[in-house]
């Protein structure tokens, strides 16, 4: 594998390998530090992020590689017209490996096949966030123990929200999951990953709109934001933003193994009162994702430690 644009590309065994190197980098940081020393990676964000990136950076950092780029496209080329395809080549004379958040859909694809070097998806529109995905999983193995036999509750925009269709995607290989996935009906899940995905695997799920009714039966609860700029009538989003707020009042119904998950950044829907509830493990995914982007770099780079 030389790029990571869809966590499909991962097999379940590379999936296992890369959490095996976090644990390890995890439980032995020093043997890792100069494991990319020279090395450089370069961060194009067409897109603003802050947690996405600085991941990026920070994991690069502690490999003892270095970073170069830019974290909006009006300080690129791109304000000039360049196209992707031009930029990911020249950066790739800079830099040993990219990673790329863009608003379109396919514009990491289009760089990979561009670029010299390797290049990971940070984030294409609504369409995949790979990496995302990985610090999902890594979370949920350490919370958990396993993958199998969980019931998942994805909650919030399931239509545009492009973190709920990689782990979808990335959890539908595994023994015994079942989805509940709570939306409201204008922004449920897209019909193609019900049926390519979801139904093609043959797992259970269901559709439905009431969080307070779904949460008893859930081990891991997925939420997300409304995503406003995915919106063209602001209207729509005003009338959507609030559907779904998680508090403390709901979550004592759950389970007390449950775990709430949040791909970040929130807005308000997770009461701030949950964070201190030990079920609160969003702020553990962002921390996990540091990890997990630390063993890609190093898969894609070929690096041996």
């Amino acid at each position: 594998m030389n790029n990571l644009i869809d966590i499909m590309q991962l097999s379940t065994e590379e999936i296992q390998q890369l959490i095996d190197t976090a644990l390890d980098i995890i439980d032995k940081p020093d043997k890792y530090a100069d494991s990319c020393k020279r090395k450089k990676l370069a961060t194009l964000f067409f897109e603003p992020s802050t947690r996405t990136r600085l991941s990026f950076e920070a994991a690069m950092y502690e490999l003892g590689g270095n970073v170069l780029g830019f974290s909006e496209a009006k300080s690129s080329s791109a304000s000039k017209g360049e196209s992707v395809s031009d930029t990911v080549r020249a950066v790739s004379c800079y830099a040993d490996i990219i990673a790329m958040r863009h608003p379109k859909e396919g514009a990491p694809l289009v760089a990979s096949r561009a670029a010299s070097v390797p290049v990971i998806n940070a984030g294409d529109g609504g369409h995949y966030h790979p990496t995302q995905t990985l610090a999902d999983l890594l979370t949920i193995y350490r919370e958990k123990g396993t993958f199998n036999n969980l019931t998942v509750g994805l909650c919030g925009d399931l239509q545009f929200g492009r973190t709920v269709h990689s782990l979808i995607s990335a959890m539908s290989r595994y023994k015994g999951v079942k989805f509940v996935l709570i939306s409201p009906e204008e922004l449920k899940v897209p019909r193609y990953i019900i049926t390519d995905v979801i139904e093609a695997n043959g797992i259970e799920y269901k559709e439905v709109t009431s969080l307070e009714d779904s949460i008893p039966e859930l081990d891991v609860l997925y939420m997300t934001r409304v995503q406003k700029e995915r919106f063209v009538n602001e209207a729509e989003y005003q009338r959507l933003k609030d559907t779904y707020i998680l508090d403390t009042d709901k979550l004592r119904d759950a389970r007390a193994d449950m775990i709430v998950m949040h791909p970040l950044p929130r807005v308000n829907e997770i009461s701030v009162s949950v964070d201190d509830d030990p079920r609160a493990c969003y702020f553990k995914q962002v921390l996990n994702g540091k990890y997990m982007r630390m063993a890609l770099i190093l898969k894609l780079l070929e690096v041996t430690v």
